[in-house]
């Protein structure tokens, strides 16, 4: 198997889910608009800046799942993908998909973003295998908690190993996209590592070691 694997946020898509599901909820006073943007508009600067606390951020950004009923959410997130996600979608990043679909790839999205809002987007692009963090449920409803390791940085790489330990495959011949300096862990584990209109600090480490550069934010 050779595993095409591919950032979602600012790679895949031309912005960034989760802090858009935060601007989403602010804008559909599902929160409270002012103090909830400003610590999500913290994070995401935090997350930016390479200083991200992921755990604190978690039980920030996945509280109003615990606040509403499954079948609200539902009808949010629908609203919420064509309203915030749809005019963000890459025609370039869809042929970049059909590419390594064509060449037999598997193709996988690997995000710190949680499984609720990241599911049907993979879908949408028609990806099969999302590794994210998952938004804990019970009952029929979220709980506010996380299960497993959040899928961020250090973490993408140990969830990414148990997912191949688990089918008895490997990295070899592998690829990675991604657009952040967070992604370095595993970007420095595969074969092939592509930097995605890349962040300042990512862009230099990819001059630095001579990796592929590209952009998907042409037409």
């Amino acid at each position: 198997m050779t595993l095409a694997i591919f950032d979602l946020d600012n790679t895949l898509i031309a912005g960034d889910s989760d802090h858009l599901w935060g601007d989403f909820l602010v804008e559909r006073d599902l929160v409270d608009a002012k103090d909830y943007k400003a610590t999500n508009d913290r994070f995401y600067q935090d997350y930016k800046n390479g200083r991200l606390d992921i755990e604190a951020y978690l039980s920030f950004a996945l509280r109003p799942l615990a606040q509403h009923a499954l079948s609200n959410l539902l009808d949010w997130r629908e609203e919420f993908l064509a309203e915030k996600i749809a005019p963000i979608m890459l025609p370039a990043a869809t042929r970049l998909l059909q590419k390594h679909r064509d060449q037999g790839h598997t193709l996988m999205i690997i995000t710190a973003t949680n499984d609720f809002i990241t599911g049907p987007i993979a879908e949408q692009l028609g990806v099969d295998h999302l590794i994210a963090t998952q938004a804990e449920m019970e009952n029929e409803r979220y709980t506010g908690e996380i299960e497993g390791v959040p899928c961020y940085r250090e973490g993408k790489v140990l969830r990414l190993h148990d997912w191949l330990r688990q089918r008895g495959e490997s990295l070899a011949d592998s690829w990675f996209y991604s657009d952040s300096h967070n992604d370095l862990p595993l970007l420095e584990q595969v074969t092939h590592p592509v930097v995605v209109d890349p962040d300042p600090v990512l862009a230099q480490h990819a001059r630095e070691h001579g990796w592929s550069v590209m952009s998907l934010r042409g037409k």
